[in-house]
């Protein structure tokens, strides 16, 4: 497999700008608490290759409140001194073909998908070539794709679109599919601590152990690059399903609407400054470090 140039940048999604977005989500945010605009935000456009002058696209497509979630990525990447900042409002597969925003996607230096409904996403932009420019701009170049809530749910070969937290763990309330597919052997789910959905994640690595499983919580993010080195970002905490090590469950065995048995899956956290190897399968924990606050 060959090693992506680009970077990918998920994030747990709704605590955006204080805003209209927060509201949507039913999410209070602490007035203290910038992280998105001063952090995650911010951090998106230093990994871009041309800084602040950068061109930014923000792909509303999964958002209900397009035109709002639309201007308040311009504000916000607009207090970071960004000066390109554009908003593909793709409400269908015929708007994902048009020319117009083929040759956008080709000439932009980062994609932000913002939160809503992953499962619009999948099937509005699944198999298009709009979805095929940005693998190949990611594989080849110093693209940054970077995604919120259902923008990050949805990053992943395999992607969680369905299940109540309270029933996660009883078979078939977990409904998954195929995802954008920017990276694979994760599944992503978001607003995780928040939503107490451990349940979710949980059920989907034991329906398939090979996955590592990442809950990011609404204040957490993972910046990765070359694929396979997640970084965590953001003031949040980001949890981990592995597994590889589980030594059984009744999954393939009960029937319909029963519960599911899992043993021995193993859970680790992530904080700020922390890593994670996909293929090495390790975490790695940052230890004294001085936070600046301004990163969080």
């Amino acid at each position: 497999m060959n090693v992506p140039k680009g970077k990918l940048i998920i994030i747990g999604g709704a605590v955006d700008m204080n805003t209209n977005l927060s509201a949507q989500e039913d999410i209070i945010k602490p007035d203290h608490l910038k992280f998105f605009e001063e952090g995650i935000l911010k951090r998106i456009i230093t990994e871009s290759a041309k800084k602040t002058g950068s061109t930014v696209e923000v792909i509303t497509t999964a958002s209900q409140i397009p035109d709002l979630v639309g201007v308040e990525y311009i504000d916000a990447f607009g207090q970071l001194n960004v000066q390109h900042i554009g908003v593909m409002d793709i409400r269908n597969r015929e708007d994902a073909k048009k020319e117009e925003y083929l040759e956008r996607i080709r000439k932009a230096d980062v994609a932000m998908f913002s939160g809503g409904d992953q499962l619009r996403l999948s099937s509005i932009f699944g198999g298009t070539e709009f979805l095929q420019i940005m693998k190949n701009r990611y594989q080849d170049e110093h693209f940054v794709i970077a995604g919120t809530s259902a923008g990050a749910a949805a990053a992943s070969t395999n992607m969680i679109y369905r299940g109540q937290s309270s029933k996660a763990l009883i078979k078939g309330e977990v409904q998954i599919t195929a995802g954008l597919g920017f990276i694979d052997s994760v599944i992503i789910d978001t607003h995780f601590v928040q939503r107490g959905r451990i349940g979710r994640l949980l059920y989907a690595v034991a329906s398939n152990p090979g996955m590592l499983g990442i809950g990011l919580g609404e204040d957490a993010g993972l910046l990765i690059t070359d694929g396979t080195m997640m970084e965590a970002i953001g003031s949040g905490l980001t949890i981990l399903v592995n597994g590889r090590k589980m030594s059984e469950t009744n999954i393939y065995e009960v029937e319909m609407g029963s519960p599911v048995s899992i043993k021995n899956m193993r859970v680790s956290v992530m904080s700020i400054f922390d890593k994670f190897d996909l293929t090495q399968n390790q975490l790695i924990i940052k230890k004294s470090v001085k936070v600046d606050k301004s990163a969080v």
